[in-house]
């Protein structure tokens, strides 16, 4: 494992560090379709918003966030509380280094303690180091929509790839909000629940 590596719960004091990140897959490619950067303010507000049910996750090297992963509620309505959308990214610098991997184990990890039944990701096509990516963690590429957004100058493609997380009961419980998991837990288990992947780290 990488020296000085942890994997932990954002905070809204992350905003600076996760824009910078965020940041340059606005500004000049057509990963995101969100092409004007958030500001530093809208980034704590998404933070905060998303930790009031869902886990927002950074993963730190020798004390600087090196990528960042979260979930977010697939649609609104209460049938979809059992799906998630996930979003991953990680710095430039921290490429190919197990950054992603052990934030998405990580985040899986949180999510089934939750209740969560399944995960989707959704990524512009072609993008074949994000294909491969998803591949190896599992995820099954269920749906193509060509020529769905204009960005970059053109028209692009769009995959949602699909994971499960958990196993699907016949009278499932409501999830339960990531608040209230961590109240649950001990300390001890609470930071062994979140830095389930931080073993996928290259040394």
């Amino acid at each position: 494992m990488t020296a000085d590596a942890r994997i932990r719960v954002a905070t809204p004091d992350d905003a600076a560090a996760v824009r910078d990140i965020y940041a340059p897959f606005c500004e000049s490619t057509a990963v995101t379709f969100e092409e004007t950067p958030p500001t530093e303010a809208e980034v704590a507000n998404r933070i905060a918003s998303t930790l009031e049910t869902y886990p927002w996750l950074v993963c730190e090297i020798d004390g600087a966030v090196a990528g960042y992963a979260y979930a977010s509620r697939l649609r609104e309505r209460r049938a979809y509380q059992w799906t998630v959308e996930l979003s991953v990214y990680v710095a430039d610098d921290a490429r190919q280094s197990g950054v992603g991997r052990a934030l998405y184990e990580s985040l899986f990890a949180v999510l089934e303690r939750q209740g969560v039944r399944d995960g989707y990701a959704v990524t512009t096509v072609p993008n074949p180091e994000t294909e491969r990516f998803h591949e190896r963690l599992g995820f099954e590429r269920c749906v193509d929509f060509p020529a769905i957004g204009h960005s970059e100058g053109e028209w692009r493609d769009v995959a949602w790839w699909r994971r499960s997380i958990g196993e699907k009961t016949a009278d499932p419980e409501p999830i339960t909000p990531l608040p209230t998991l961590r109240d649950r837990l001990d300390e001890a288990d609470w930071n062994a629940l979140v830095r389930t992947g931080v073993n996928r780290l290259e040394s």
